[in-house]
């Protein structure tokens, strides 16, 4: 049976006339009464009882109505739903953005739609590289705002690039040096993101591309957390300019080009992003922004 059919049932159980509904319907007499036909079919029992002034509800066909009722409520509840949140002036973005752009680039860019797009809802998702390409491939996050960008089928805007630094504690040996080679750092212990993260991919590059592997005295999946650690003295790190200093730290920059980072918008290209992920996109996307 199809949806079409149980709403028809309802129309028909409170009309209680056949053509009669079949006018309001604007469809054929013999096209509803086939309808009712199929219903009564595939559920294997009778729903109305003819008579002479038309048609009244079985025992079972009440109950077949209301379950009818209840479908077809559900379905029309559905669709204001979908449309609610699938309109692009009051729908909903559901955005993934690193934990380290948390209080920078991610505050000012929401700012600035809430005031082009009031009424529209962003859903966020503050998480790890790794796992925001895993919820841009599931459909758990529309967008994302993200390092480095993404392998395969999928869009690309930069935001902005940032310089990474070392950075020290207040008494170590380089603090009062402007510039460090990273070959220096082959006898210092590093802290870090955990390995499969794509900072840390990024961090092993610039440290193998210098031909020097320190060891790991502490991880975090938080950049601002690694800087404190740097800051007690647990180590030295590479993190992006923003974080030196945050918590007594000394940054020194490095004599690499590589070392910087480029934070991008990102979305899939396999199909279009729905009306709502589109605005916001294409608003960020925007030279004043972008």
């Amino acid at each position: 049976m199809l949806l079409r059919d149980l709403s028809w049932l309802v129309a028909l159980a409170d009309h209680q006339h056949v053509t009669d509904t079949a006018a309001i319907l604007r469809t054929s007499q013999p096209t509803l009464s086939r309808a009712l036909a199929r219903v009564e079919n595939e559920l294997g029992t009778r729903v109305f009882e003819r008579a002479p002034d038309g048609v009244h509800l079985t025992p079972n066909g009440r109950l077949v109505v209301a379950a009818a009722r209840d479908l077809t409520a559900r379905h029309e509840q559905l669709l204001t739903d979908l449309r609610s949140l699938l309109d692009p002036d009051t729908g909903v973005v559901r955005l993934a953005f690193l934990d380290s752009i948390a209080t920078s680039l991610v505050p000012r860019l929401l700012r600035s739609f809430h005031e082009h797009a009031p009424r529209m809802r962003i859903l966020l998702r503050q998480e790890p590289a790794h796992e925001i390409v895993q919820d841009l491939r599931t459909g758990a996050a529309d967008l994302a705002i993200t390092s480095p960008r993404p392998p395969g089928d999928f869009g690309w805007h930069p935001l902005q690039e940032e310089r990474l630094v070392l950075v020290v504690p207040p008494s170590h040996r380089l603090r009062e040096r402007e510039e460090v080679e990273l070959r220096e750092l082959a006898d210092e212990e590093l802290v870090t993101t955990p390995v499969g993260f794509g900072y840390r991919a990024l961090v092993d590059a610039l440290l193998r591309d210098a031909g020097v592997s320190p060891a790991v005295s502490f991880e975090s999946q938080d950049l601002a957390t690694i800087e404190g650690l740097v800051a007690a003295g647990l180590g030295v790190a590479i993190v992006p300019e923003p974080f030196a200093g945050q918590s007594g730290t000394v940054g020194v920059r490095i004599a690499a080009e590589a070392a910087r980072r480029t934070i991008g918008l990102t979305w899939r290209t396999d199909h279009a992003p729905a009306a709502p992920a589109t605005r916001f996109r294409d608003f960020v996307m925007t030279p004043a922004l972008g």
